[in-house]
């Protein structure tokens, strides 16, 4: 009897520990969800530096025209590039006749550089080279001291050194060998800049906001943000694409710590559902708000071959004097349309989607016609946009 009491107190301790851990691995369980919904969320957010960009905090393009010396007879043919070595030596105090230097180891070139915000004098940039005249090659070849000059007309940095195209040209009397493109080049570091271009970072006493992508609820999100942050209605969205900051008290004269407070800021990105299409490459984007209403496509190729197989007729021996050799033309043209059952696609998420598409085994071209039914039909709720 007491055998029977004890299996049975046994058999209870066991089922009570089994409700426990059952308990325990549920708690565990939904643990590990919420954690992992929180980490998604803050992975989907966007840095709010990565999205917009202060007022007055912009690049500057600087242009130059310059002449690149040391070319192994592949430079110009023409006099552009041999005019200016004359003016520069008459600047040196050498007079020189230009029609007594003949060379092709001289390029007359374009120098563009892209000016940082805030870049300081004595900063070093990258310079971009790009033939103007007929020369075939600028491998080996050294830029002379170019000045570069922004929309004003000033000089704002200078361009010299040797440039690098990152391959090669060679060539021989039948025969050329080509890597990457010869008549442009890359000088590393070879941009020294002259003077700082201006700039206003804000007005003193509000600075604005633009975002990269105009968007009405991701500006008002990156207001309510800020808003939170400062804890106060500093920011309003002044319309899709910029949002308007008045400067707090406890940052008057210290506008760079609230720049880098707001821009380490995450917002999430409310993204228009678009998908962009690329004809040339048959390249085809879907973005993560696409869905497709229900509907039924039935989608067939027609594909037509053309053979042109020529005969050529050639006259008998000791056939007369006036015959001649006659190509008959052979033709042979053949159609063949593909039969195409239709076949229901929708999708609500990004997954459905692409499975629902992927189940018609068209080609990127068919899909591209597919698609712009879709739109036509106002079964497919998104933006095309072809490029």
């Amino acid at each position: 009897m007491r055998d029977k009491e004890l299996e049975s107190e046994i058999r209870s301790q066991q089922s009570e520990v089994r409700r426990l851990v059952t308990r325990y691995l549920s708690l565990v369980t939904f643990l590990l969800v919420t954690c992992h919904l929180s980490l998604v969320t803050v992975i989907h957010a966007e840095r709010i530096k990565d999205i917009a960009n202060f007022e007055g905090v912009r690049d500057n393009e600087l242009i130059g025209n310059g002449i690149v010396v040391g070319l192994d007879g592949t430079g110009d043919k023409g006099q552009a590039a041999v005019q200016g070595i004359v003016n520069m030596l008459k600047r040196m105090g050498i007079t020189i006749n230009a029609n007594d230097l003949k060379s092709k180891n001289i390029a007359a070139v374009i120098v563009t550089a892209t000016l940082p915000p805030f870049a300081k004098p004595g900063a070093r940039i990258d310079a971009l080279v790009s033939t103007i005249g007929d020369a075939k090659s600028i491998q080996g070849g050294t830029l002379l001291l170019t000045p570069l000059k922004g929309p004003d007309g000033k000089v704002y940095a200078l361009a010299q050194g040797p440039v690098s195209i990152g391959g090669f040209a060679a060539e021989g009397e039948g025969s050329k060998a080509q890597k990457n493109h010869a008549a442009a080049g890359k000088i590393p570091e070879g941009v020294t800049i002259e003077r700082e271009p201006p700039f206003a970072l804000g007005n003193g006493n509000s600075i604005r906001l633009f975002m990269h992508k105009a968007d009405f609820a991701t500006a008002n999100m990156i207001a309510e943000q800020i808003n939170n942050a400062l804890h106060g209605g500093y920011a309003v969205a002044a319309d899709s694409s910029s949002i308007k900051l008045s400067i707090p008290d406890e940052y008057e004269g210290n506008i760079v710590a609230l720049i880098s407070k707001i821009e380490l800021m995450d917002v999430r990105v409310d993204m228009t559902a678009r998908i962009v299409i690329n004809e040339r490459t048959g390249t085809i984007v879907i973005g993560d708000n696409v869905t497709i209403s229900p509907v039924a496509i039935a989608h067939g190729s027609l594909a037509i071959e053309v053979k042109e197989a020529p005969e050529v007729s050639q006259p008998l021996p000791f056939a007369p004097e006036k015959a001649e050799t006659v190509t008959v033309p052979r033709t042979e043209i053949s159609v063949e349309e593909q039969e195409g059952a239709l076949v229901q696609v929708s999708g609500v998420t990004l997954g459905e989607v692409v499975r629902a598409l992927n189940a018609l085994g068209v080609t990127p071209r068919d899909l591209i016609s597919i698609l712009q039914a879709l739109r036509a039909a106002g079964a497919l709720r998104a933006e095309l946009e072809i490029i």
